[in-house]
């Protein structure tokens, strides 16, 4: 029983048991995946102070532009991870390929696998707007003392077995499921320490906030034009209120504590899609249905969706029930 005010270690702990596969080595990635966070949110927390703001004069795999901060949070995961000798592979938003740890060591018996966004949102930065981190984690599908392979990673979302994020704002927070309700747990900067804060967060059922970039609205398909206009009705609980961000992980925090709905549909820009399926809709999508939210790519089921890569775009509808539900008839309705 979650119980307010624990420490997110004495929380591992006495939950470790619920989860399935108990052995101990996820709750010692889970706490590897707070120490790095914790040097994260360090970095951002001096942006403005130190060279930190800013492109880095580099492109990732998807020929956007890097940030410095997105190389920093990179380089910090990753090596967080592969010192303490917890997974086998590491697949991340700003590396070409998946990352192989101890591939050659037969005696390495690493079970898991890392898919990271480092910092979503990270353009938001030089503005001192929230970003965050979104991870997912998945045990590996090849034997263990073998190197890991593309397959480890291209696994369905519904495969997950623990997934996250850390949300760098007024205050840092690192929500997670192990697949047992979800948890929030707020740091302590003074003794650098997370406590439970949101105990068993869900999504309402119904909210009245829709988030989407409605700059791109002649490009979106028939199905979300019309529930956007659907939310700006003046009829009955609506119009609705629009909030945007632009960090998947600010916007997505916001709606599961107050009710509401994410929107990144796909259009002739992005003709798949923006999001990536392994680093972002997966994670939040087991996220969200296990704080009795849903997700989908307007049709299906994101954690049915067969990866066939990994930086994979899809398109994104996720937040509370009955919003996404709406959002399906109206996509239905025109078969886009």
């Amino acid at each position: 029983m979650a119980k307010k005010n624990q420490t997110l270690g004495e929380f591992i702990i006495e939950n470790q048991d619920s989860f399935k596969y108990t052995s101990g080595e996820l709750s010692r990635l889970i706490n590897s995946i707070r120490l790095a966070a914790k040097v994260v949110n360090h970095e951002v927390n001096k942006a403005g102070l130190v060279d930190i703001t800013g492109a880095a004069g580099d492109t990732n795999i998807q020929g956007e532009d890097q940030q410095k901060l997105d190389v920093y949070a990179n380089e910090k995961f990753i090596q967080t991870l592969t010192k303490r000798n917890i997974v086998c592979g590491i697949a991340s938003e700003e590396e070409d390929d998946f990352v192989a740890i101890n591939s050659q060591d037969e005696n390495n018996q690493n079970k898991y696998v890392v898919l990271i966004d480092p910092l979503d949102g990270s353009s938001n930065i030089d503005v001192n707007v929230s970003v965050g981190t979104i991870f997912s984690i998945f045990r590996r599908v090849t034997p263990a003392g073998t190197p890991v392979k593309i397959e480890d990673f291209l696994q369905k979302g519904s495969e997950q077995v623990a997934a996250g994020y850390v949300v760098y704002g007024t205050s840092t927070m690192l929500v997670y499921t192990t697949g047992d309700g979800v948890n929030g747990f707020t740091l302590n900067p003074a003794i650098g320490t997370f406590y439970l804060s949101h105990p068993n967060m869900t999504f309402p059922e119904d909210g009245s906030i829709y988030s989407v970039n409605e700059g791109n609205y002649m490009d979106f398909p028939q199905g979300i034009k019309k529930y956007i206009k659907y939310c700006q009705e003046e009829e009955g609980e609506r119009p609705y209120t629009s909030r945007y961000i632009g960090s998947l992980v600010s916007d997505f925090h916001r709606n599961m504590i107050k009710g509401g709905i994410y929107m990144y549909p796909k259009g002739s820009r992005n003709p798949n899609g923006k999001l990536r399926l392994l680093y972002e809709c997966n994670p939040m999508a087991f996220l969200a249905e296990q704080a009795n939210g849903k997700a989908s790519d307007g049709y299906i089921r994101t954690m049915d969706v067969e990866p066939t890569e990994l930086h994979q775009r899809v398109p994104f509808v996720c937040g509370s029930k009955n919003m996404v539900d709406k959002v399906e008839e109206f996509m239905s309705e025109f078969g886009e």
